[in-house]
């Protein structure tokens, strides 16, 4: 039997590819025909976009925006720092459509079914049941039946998007840079993508959407009242854009243990807190972590390769764990911002510290340290 990937995201693609190439013949298995534009992980970072070129996926040949600039905002101040390196804005349908086109490319057979259940060696499909000798489950943010993950918040964060197309106006003002507006229960990221397109994703509480009337469009409103540089950003949004939600979002959360035969991959294995903008590297980690411990020790190798990894992921999560809970509390954005404006060196501490750590693609995954216990 060979390997099933489901989800055809950059996590779920990177496997794929890595394993078709050498051999393994896998099945990659979606719910959706074709790529859709996926609320979070529109920003690539300098580090990620080396490891996609590697995969025949480059950012900057897919129309990518460069990104150079970090621009925090908090209380009506704002401070502006340069990246370590230029990192890309690009939308999720674009990096997920070249990513699923260069894992065929590889070998990789792609289907479409909408997955019912998962258990090591098995996918429960609606179409039908896939049998594997491994399931690499690179599911996103939803969790698959049988399979949740813990969500103990009193107060649960939710992620929120909008894409705003054609606005030419906010796509010069934000420009080069990646924007993170904090305020009191949550944050919006804001960056420009191919096309000129914007790119606005906000995590926040849940109560804050509660005092909206549990209104996407509403909260929004309220916030740009409330954040005036933000509200500068949100001039062109009206009742006829589509804001996507997704609920629960297990931020923070890190898988410890899994079965034999069962690896976890991308938010399957760890969630960060996308303030970070490290959510598309541990996707792209975490699938050639996975792919290199099959094809080094086969479906048993997962219980030690969901150890390794969480080992390698726990530091960049907690990282960016800690400074959301500050941002999100009025006098930790203000000191945040303090921070980044008097001691620079500071900011880069943060943005070394919340990064996983990446090593190179070689030609033969295989040659891996992880070993089955």
């Amino acid at each position: 039997m060979n390997p099933v990937v489901l989800g055809a995201g950059p996590a779920g693609c990177t496997a794929a590819i890595l394993l078709a190439r050498n051999g393994a013949r896998p099945l990659l298995i979606d719910r959706h025909a074709e790529a859709g534009d996926a609320l979070c992980g529109g920003f690539v970072s300098w580090r990620t976009a080396a490891q996609l070129r590697q995969v025949d996926c480059d950012p900057a040949g897919l129309g990518g925006w460069p990104v150079r600039r970090l621009r925090l905002f908090a209380d009506g101040r704002a401070v502006e720092a340069m990246l370590p390196a230029t990192g890309f804005g690009l939308s999720r349908r674009a990096l997920d459509t070249a990513m699923r086109a260069a894992a065929v490319k590889a070998g990789a057979d792609f289907q479409v079914d909408h997955a019912r259940g998962v258990a090591a060696g098995l996918v429960q499909g609606r179409n039908r049941d896939w049998s594997a000798d491994a399931v690499f489950l690179a599911a996103g943010k939803h969790d698959v039946r049988g399979l949740p993950r813990p969500r103990k918040a009193a107060d649960p964060a939710l992620g929120l998007r909008v894409r705003l197309d054609g606005d030419h106006r906010l796509a010069a003002l934000v420009d080069d840079a990646i924007e993170l507006h904090l305020f009191p229960g949550g944050y919006a990221g804001i960056v420009r993508q191919e096309g000129g397109s914007v790119n606005i994703c906000l995590a926040v509480r849940k109560s804050l959407l509660s005092q909206a009337g549990g209104q996407p469009l509403e909260l929004l409103a309220q916030l740009a009242v409330r954040c005036p540089q933000l509200g500068t950003r949100l001039v062109g949004l009206s009742s006829g854009h589509r804001v996507d939600t997704i609920a629960s979002v297990p931020y923070g959360y890190v898988t410890q243990r899994t079965d034999a035969g069962l690896f976890r991959l991308g938010d399957q294995a760890a969630v960060i807190p996308s303030l970070a903008g490290e959510g598309m590297a541990i996707a792209v980690a975490s699938g050639l972590a996975a792919a290199s411990a099959y094809l080094a020790h086969g479906p048993g190798a997962a219980p030690a390769y969901q150890r390794a990894f969480a080992r390698r992921a726990t530091r960049p999560v907690r990282t960016a764990e800690v400074i959301w809970h500050i941002a999100e509390r009025g006098w930790g954005a203000r000191a945040l911002l303090a921070a980044a404006g008097c001691a620079p060196w500071l900011s880069r501490a943060a943005m070394q510290l919340s990064r996983i750590a990446q090593p190179s693609l070689v030609t033969q995954p295989w040659q891996s340290s992880i070993v089955p216990s």
